[in-house]
């Protein structure tokens, strides 16, 4: 396991532990929640089989659910667009493909790209674990602008941590 490798996992283990401890406790206006965890889940290289990534999101998605006493929404989310992920990736694939062997970040692929990767991705995984928290269409209206909120609050955050702690080297 290289240096990189290491870095990226103590990363992620960290981003999980922030978000149970600090980012469980911050909301805005008590409407817009960060879910800055989904930073390491959808930074995955593009080459990270997908039973990997399925195995890797249902395990931080529970253990989540944990410290948020939610009963399993989490892990259905992250399954759920990790699941997706592949797909998605293969209809917004550049013309000159993928470098695949690095992290899926901002400052590697620049923000327009990232933008269009990641926010779907993040608002699907907010609209699935918001509606089902709520247990159905009742409050819709309110459910969705809540989902779209929140994703913007966690599409924001993730940008930002990016561009002030991951390098721009290549490779």
């Amino acid at each position: 396991m290289t240096s990189v490798n290491i870095k990226y996992w103590l990363g992620f283990i960290l981003s999980i532990l922030l978000q149970v401890t600090l980012f469980k406790d911050i909301a805005l206006f008590n409407y817009g929640f960060c879910f800055i965890y989904l930073m390491y889940l959808l930074g995955f290289p593009i080459e990270t089989r997908p039973a990997f990534l399925l195995i890797i999101g249902f395990g931080a998605g529970l253990f989540v659910d944990m410290f948020y006493n939610t009963g399993g929404i989490h892990a259905f989310s992250c399954v759920l667009i990790l699941f997706l992920r592949d797909k998605w990736l293969n209809l917004i694939t550049p013309q000159g493909g993928y470098d695949s062997h690095n992290n899926l970040t901002v400052r590697l692929a620049g923000f327009g790209w990232f933008a269009g990767y990641a926010f779907p991705l993040i608002l699907l995984h907010h609209i699935v674990l918001f509606f089902v928290e709520s247990y159905g269409f009742s409050y819709f209206w309110h459910t969705l602008g809540k989902s779209f909120f929140s994703a913007c609050f966690t599409f924001m955050v993730i940008v930002l941590v990016q561009q002030l702690f991951f390098s721009v080297k290549r490779g």
